[in-house]
Parts: structure tokens; C-alpha cells; sequence
């Protein structure tokens, strides 16, 4: 990704935000290190698989309801 270096003196910069063609591009640095990143997409999958166990259990439960209603 190239980078573009805008000077900080200019009238349309401010805190890392700047104007170009009429856009506003931003140019601040990440809020989260890559550790912490990292640490919450771990979190989130983490989270995904117990909802998936959750929802599969549910299924399978319903399934096994309806397995008792049938008559053979």
C-alpha cells in the first residue's frame, strides 16, 4: 500500500485526516496493536464455534422430536 507523506501545515489536515479530490482519506494509524487484533479474532472464533455447538444441539433436538411424532 503506498503511503502518501502530507505536510501537517496545510489547511485541509488535521489529525491524520486530509482532503483529496473532494474525499476525505485518512491517514491514522490503527487503534489496536497486531497482538490485540489478533487476541479478538481468536476471541471471535472462539465465540462462532460455541454458538455453532448452540445451534447444532438445537437442530438436533428438534430432529429428534420429530423422529418421535412419525408412526412406523
Amino acid at each position: 500500500m503506498k503511503r502518501l507523506i502530507k505536510d501537517p501545515s496545510t489547511s485541509n489536515y488535521v489529525d491524520g485526516l486530509y482532503i483529496k479530490d473532494g474525499r476525505l482519506i485518512n491517514e491514522r494509524p490503527p487503534g489496536q496493536s497486531g497482538i490485540a487484533r489478533a487476541a479478538s479474532i481468536k476471541r471471535a472464533v472462539t465465540n462462532d464455534r460455541k454458538i455453532n455447538m448452540i445451534a447444532e444441539g438445537i437442530q438436533l433436538a428438534e430432529d429428534k422430536k420429530k423422529f418421535r411424532e412419525l408412526e412406523f
